[in-house]
């Protein structure tokens, strides 16, 4: 009996996304193997965290590399890091940033809920741009001597608004104004591991684990300038200050290490062509149902250059509306997760599926609209 059968826990077919509500990804053998072999032995924690952040920075093309408790805990120790720097004193007193740079600036049209962690260092959040775009002008008034840094939440929905990163990139450092990117669910592609920072001169990226990278789901990455990232170190763990909650044990730390080496192994273009395969299926399946309207989405709701299939359902025609249908799903065996996709319809996300489980999905969808 599993773990799960044990504790009377239903098991999921996630067809939504890489949600942390849902455990974030599936695990490769080869990253439950290293953190196996991780929990077997006592290790000085402090050389285990700076060997494995030299192998990740050596991997993806970048001067440092630090393993964190997730991308929210990169948001915290990255922004603790640029306002107090290497300063004991400074550190003591966070998130109390009196008489520190203690403002960031983000563009207003791609803040997200998670930059909860950048405030929660204590610094106000300074928005510049417009749906209608944004002028550099703009992030050139906005920067003064309480700058910090600047961030950025990159997402293709919405980017074409916001100044581009190499251009922000070149006013911020004239200024003295470090760049940094939450990529949390920007993989794929790979080349964002080493893209924003190498090439385009961002001083980080930040990157969830748990996510496309298929590492533990509570690890995230910060790669980028050797500086930053050793002053991310210096707030972090086992230091008793704003980053003490934010431990990362040796499993994660290894798995993290073997989840990098394990998807910059993979052949993307080929998993990319799987995705579309598994979406043109599901297409396929719904394109002679009355009622039901099947389409290619692209790209998926984080940006990411992957499709997903959106079925819109005329509810007045089958009788049913989409709420109940997503009620049956979760409630039905197997259980089954969708995102919603407007008033009417779902997405279906292959980046989640394993094992033909778009075909199950397929499946029960067509059960639930004959019954």
């Amino acid at each position: 009996m599993s773990i799960y059968d044990e504790l009377g826990i239903r098991r999921i077919i996630n067809g939504n996304a890489t949600l942390t509500a849902l455990g974030g990804s599936l695990m490769p053998p080869e990253v439950v193997q290293a953190m196996v072999e991780a929990a077997q032995a006592f290790v000085d924690m402090h050389e285990l965290q700076r060997r494995v952040g030299e192998e990740i920075a050596r991997l993806t093309h970048n001067e440092a590399a630090y393993v964190t408790c997730g991308c929210a805990a990169a948001l915290v120790l990255s922004t603790a890091a640029c306002v107090a720097g290497m300063d004991p004193e400074k550190r003591e007193r966070l998130p109390n940033t009196e008489g520190m740079k203690n403002e960031v600036i983000v563009h207003r049209q791609t803040r997200v809920g998670y930059d909860y962690a950048i405030r929660q260092v204590g610094v106000k959040l300074v928005e510049i741009g417009s749906p209608d775009g944004t002028s550099p002008q703009e992030l050139e008034d906005a920067i003064n001597e309480r700058t910090a840094a600047m961030f950025y939440f990159p997402n293709a929905h919405r980017d074409k608004p916001t100044l581009p990163i190499p251009q922000a990139v070149e006013i911020c450092h004239r200024r003295g104004v470090p760049v940094i990117v939450d990529g949390a669910a920007q993989i794929p592609p790979k080349e964002n591991l080493w893209k924003w920072t190498r090439d385009w001169g961002a001083d980080l990226a930040l990157f969830s684990g748990g996510k496309g990278l298929r590492g533990p789901q509570p690890a995230g990455l910060a790669l980028g300038k050797k500086e930053l990232i050793e002053a991310m170190r210096f707030h972090g763990p086992p230091h008793p200050f704003i980053g003490r909650g934010m431990k990362v044990g040796k499993e994660e730390l290894c798995g993290m290490l073997a989840a990098v080496r394990w998807y910059l192994a993979q052949d993307e273009e080929a998993m990319l062509r799987r995705y579309e395969e598994q979406v043109q299926f599901i297409l396929d399946a719904f394109a002679d149902v009355p009622g039901v309207t099947a389409r290619r989405s692209f790209p998926s709701e984080a940006g990411q250059p992957m499709p997903r299939a959106e079925l819109i359902f005329d509810e007045a025609t089958l009788g049913i509306t989409r709420d109940e249908i997503q009620r049956q799903l979760r409630e039905g065996e197997p259980s089954i997760s969708l995102a919603n996709a407007g008033a009417h319809g779902v997405f279906i996300n292959p980046q989640t599926l394993y094992h033909e489980e778009e075909k199950i999905i397929v499946r029960r969808i067509k059960e639930i609209l004959k019954s």
